[in-house]
């Protein structure tokens, strides 16, 4: 893993899971055969990992957590 790319990437999402379990996902994706949003000129120096941050660091992906709804919880406020 490039330490750089992970520094960066950190910067765009500070939170650690969040970042880890993101480009993981997307590092799998590669490896099952996605193409990849950014421009890889020697896939043999880059791992499936790297990619997926460099996709981070220049903003083709996005890591975000999910919002959860739970059961019995409404939306909208009650009056």
């Amino acid at each position: 893993m490039n330490e750089k790319l992970l520094e960066l990437a950190k910067q765009k999402v500070p939170d650690k899971r969040l970042l880890i379990n993101g480009a993981s996902k997307r590092a799998a994706e590669l490896a099952r055969g996605a193409r990849p949003l950014v421009p890889v000129r020697n896939r043999d120096e880059l791992s499936y990992l790297d990619i997926a941050l460099m996709e981070i660091v220049e903003e083709k992906i996005t890591v975000a957590p999910i919002p959860v709804q739970l059961p019995g919880r409404s939306s909208a406020a009650s009056v």
